[in-house]
């Protein structure tokens, strides 16, 4: 999937004398640290990096962009250009980039990555003719021009400093973390302005259908419970077995990113997250990971219907055993490999938020790493598997959450129903229909308040 310098050099010809292997191999690792084609290249597209693909944001659709050396693309730029895009999230044209594009993490990327990573965009990426996609977001978010303001109030535009009181090791996961892998920009929760709470950083937060856990040091809430080793396997493979496994973003962070660094970056990551401050979430008593013990599902339903029984999935313990149980296994404990994980001693369900659990039934687990592919089908349609509605999903996560995981916590169809939608939507998204009409209503009160100072004065006069 990724770029080999190889096959860049015999694609450029005669140019490959010419060309600097060094700069592009570095500018291939940033681009791989950054996920860059995650983001910029469509599903199913044979072009890396040719744009088109809809980043699902709380406002609408975000569609990222051409980034190929193609006219189309950013061919035209400068470095100085891609500097500002990259940094400060402004175009070329000067027109403002949305957060979605984290330029906002990206503004630490060191002076020698921002040039490498420009360097193997024009050298080492194949120019590709694709038009951009428009954005088209509600009113008032396409004004594109606002966000010089959100910008100023919230962006964060630092440079990367080092900090020489700490090791070279967890400088390098700071970097990592903070600036060039982006972790903060899903990890940390938002404010009403769509803005990183900077009080408290990594801490988790919603992240539409799915959940991103709290990742400080936190023994009870983050990782503090986790080895090194278990969070370099996690990065890595995408699973920890008595852990966690990756599913979501997350996985895709690990397919099209993680699996890449080097184990020194995958270690520094782990140490610089191990030294974060500490931040408890509010109820939690118990790791995540710390909940549930095996369940044999079909000593609660054997004999309980004819053989010959009709709509016999009735219930929670029944819809698991016949959707669930001949993968997770009876007991939930899982295959002897667990490419399909024990559901005890799993982070999906002890967390007090329900939602990776929900979103795992819905959509599924797809998740491709060097030592193996993980696919769980989702029970929502496009599916080869049955299609669960809104009250099943809820009386399997009910009956899961009960036996394997935080029993404390229960499913709604409705919860099902909001992850099935994307997840709920922000305060500033919900105020949106009526954004329009404050505006105009704002302006009328405006008007008439300048029109009754007008009469007031010439009856002074």
């Amino acid at each position: 999937m990724r770029t080999i310098l190889l096959a860049t050099l015999i694609a450029f010809g005669a140019q490959a004398e010419t060309l600097d292997t060094n700069l592009l191999h570095q500018g291939e690792q940033v681009a791989i640290a950054a996920d860059c084609q995650a983001c910029h290249t469509a599903p199913g597209s044979k072009s890396a990096y040719s744009g088109g693909y809809g980043i699902a944001s709380p406002m609408g659709t975000i569609y990222a962009t051409n980034i190929t050396p193609d006219s189309s693309g950013i061919g035209h730029y400068s470095e100085a250009q891609f500097s500002e895009a990259v940094r400060h999230g402004v175009r070329a044209d000067g027109a403002q980039l949305y957060p979605a594009m984290p330029y906002t993490s990206y503004s630490m990327m060191t002076d020698a990555d921002l040039h490498a990573l420009y360097y193997y965009m024009m050298h080492g990426v194949k120019a590709q003719a694709q038009p951009n996609p428009q954005t088209d977001l509600p009113f008032p978010f396409n004004l594109r021009f606002s966000m010089r303001f959100w910008n100023m109030m919230f962006a964060n535009d630092k440079m990367w400093q080092n900090d020489g009181s700490k090791s070279a090791e967890w400088n390098r996961g700071n970097y990592l973390v903070n600036g060039l892998a982006h972790c903060n920009t899903c990890h940390t929760p938002r404010g009403f302005m769509m803005q990183e709470q900077q009080e408290r950083p990594l801490a988790g937060g919603p992240l539409g259908s799915w959940y991103a856990p709290n990742i400080t040091s936190d023994a009870i809430s983050g990782i503090g419970g986790w080895s090194d080793d278990e969070l370099v396997q996690y990065l890595k493979t995408g699973r920890a077995p008595g852990k966690n496994q990756a599913a979501g973003g997350m996985a895709e962070a690990v397919e099209h990113s993680l699996q890449y660094l080097p184990d020194s970056d995958l270690q520094a990551i782990a140490t610089y997250l191990k030294g974060t401050a500490p931040i408890r979430d509010q109820g939690d008593t118990l790791p995540a990971f710390s909940y549930g013990a095996p369940y044999d599902v079909e000593n609660s339903i054997r004999g309980r219907n004819p053989n010959n029984a009709n709509h016999s999935l009735d219930n929670g313990a029944a819809l698991f055993s016949g959707n669930c149980a001949s993968c997770h296994q009876p007991d939930g404990a899982g295959s002897s490999n667990q490419d399909y994980p024990s559901l005890f001693h799993n982070t999906a369900t002890g967390l007090r938020n329900p939602n990776n659990l929900i979103a795992a039934i819905l959509f599924g687990v797809q998740r491709d790493t060097a030592d193996h592919q993980v696919l769980m089908p989702g029970f929502s349609s496009p599916s080869y598997v049955d299609k669960l509605n809104d009250q099943q999903v809820a009386d399997i996560s009910n009956f899961v959450l009960a036996h394997y995981g935080n029993s404390e916590v229960t499913v709604t169809a409705g919860d099902v129903a909001w992850v099935r939608k994307g997840g709920h939507p922000p305060l500033l998204a919900r105020l949106q229909p009526l954004m329009l009409p404050g505006i105009i209503g704002a302006i009328i009160v405006l008007l008439a308040g300048i029109a009754l100072w007008r009469v007031m004065r010439r009856k002074r006069v």
